[in-house]
């Protein structure tokens, strides 16, 4: 069976998980009300998909 020779020093983990980091999740903006959106999802303000009504929001 394999096994290490040497501890992993601090120095090299964190050198392997540099690339480990949390991304910025990607938004668009809504072509009907300007909000920002997820992309290829109904807009939760408006309720709209490329520009057809797909649910009914209604103001309260």
């Amino acid at each position: 069976m394999a096994v290490p020779k040497r501890k992993t020093s601090k120095a090299r983990k964190r050198k392997r998980r540099a690339h480990h980091a949390l991304s910025q999740p990607a938004y668009s903006i809504c072509p009907t009300c300007q909000a920002p959106t997820y992309p290829h999802r109904i807009c939760a303000n408006c309720g709209t998909y490329k520009g057809e009504e797909i649910i009914a929001v209604g103001d309260e």
